[in-house]
């Protein structure tokens, strides 16, 4: 695999990512761990001592004292039961405060690969978590925007200090500062449980077609959700169209009318509404199926995989890893074309 291109890096470098002359430093991400709504204290214990704040006329108010945001320096600090690495921002956003984890990036790598991934699988499984994982952050780094990424499944799963295991940490600190990139730019790295056997296209589930992002046999994907089978109730499939805009008319249970080209349900007939393209995919979520690769028989669904399909399979690499593959082959074959860069270096900034 290649190099990350010269302008990434100097792009980074330029944005200030890296402090001063000498060794290149860590990304510090910003992610939001809680919102808290006007009115409600939010409690923190750090190294100083507890905190109570709140949002209150003229921003955060702490000790009788308002501020436009406050930003609380680390090392470590513990919110609601659960320590984080790093510092803690709160920050007024409208009728709410964003409690919001000032962490670097390997330090936060650490709270999210076991988060997202077994620590019982392979250590190779593990590092092409970690790598994955790293080109996320750094793709969702966005100088401009109060935060970088949330903590929960709708960015990836971030549990901090208190969800690290010793062979997570092994892996990050292994695969240090590499990540994914694709024409010289971080690749989306996109990832998932179990592709059922085949993976997604991006266009399919994200509507963007991407060069690294093909479907591809996943012979090694044997995971709890490989094979399933479920009842679909009525009633929870009305409300899913009508969370989706449609106006059910019908009472005919769904029927698959096309398939995308990794066999995932590309337009589904469903109460007398049709669904198309990437929507069709985003109405088996919520009707509660675990993949789009599925069967229907009346409302009985019969389905592999779970997840969206797309990038790294989680139990595919388990398999891959399993069978001998190093992670560096794992993630070849999920993210074909791309190169593994370092984006950390021992390097000097002019």
């Amino acid at each position: 695999m290649g190099r990350l291109g010269l302008a990434i890096l100097l792009g980074l470098v330029f944005l200030g990512l890296f402090p001063g002359r000498g060794q290149v430093g860590d990304l510090v991400l910003r992610v939001l761990l809680k919102e808290v709504s006007a009115g409600e204290a939010v409690r923190l214990s750090l190294p100083q001592g507890e905190v109570r704040a709140w949002l209150g006329e003229g921003g955060v108010v702490v000790e009788g004292k308002a501020f436009p945001y406050l930003d609380l320096e680390g090392p470590y600090f513990s919110l609601e039961g659960r320590s984080y690495r790093g510092g803690v921002r709160l920050w007024p956003e409208g009728e709410r405060l964003w409690v919001i984890n000032r962490v670097a990036l390997e330090d936060y790598l650490l709270g999210v690969v076991p988060a997202e991934m077994p620590d019982g699988f392979p250590l190779e499984a593990l590092k092409a978590q970690a790598v994955v994982a790293r080109t996320f952050a750094v793709r969702r780094y966005a100088p401009g925007a109060p935060y970088d990424l949330c903590a929960d499944e709708r960015c990836q799963v971030y549990g901090g200090f208190s969800a690290e295991k010793p062979r997570a940490k092994t892996a990050v600190v292994a695969t240090r500062g590499l990540v994914l990139s694709y024409g010289s730019e971080a690749i989306s790295a996109l990832y998932h449980a179990d592709s059922g056997g085949m993976t997604a296209g991006s266009e399919e589930v994200f509507q963007k077609a991407l060069p690294y992002l093909r479907p591809r046999p996943d012979p090694y994907a044997r995971g709890p959700k490989s094979s399933w089978r479920m009842e679909v109730d009525p009633a929870t499939a009305r409300k899913a169209l009508q969370a989706l805009g449609y106006d059910p008319r019908g009472d005919g249970p769904p029927q698959v009318l096309k398939r995308s080209p990794s066999g995932r349900v590309w337009r589904v007939r469903l109460l007398g509404v049709e669904v198309e393209g990437p929507e069709a995919q985003r109405l088996m979520r919520l009707l509660g199926l675990p993949s789009a690769l599925v069967d229907f028989q009346g409302w009985l669904a019969s389905g592999r995989g779970a997840g969206h399909g797309v990038g790294l399979s989680q139990w595919g690499a388990k398999g891959m890893a399993e069978a001998g593959y190093g992670f560096r082959e794992v993630l070849g074959y999920y993210f074909p074309g791309t190169g593994l860069s370092a984006l950390v270096l021992e390097a000097q900034v002019p």
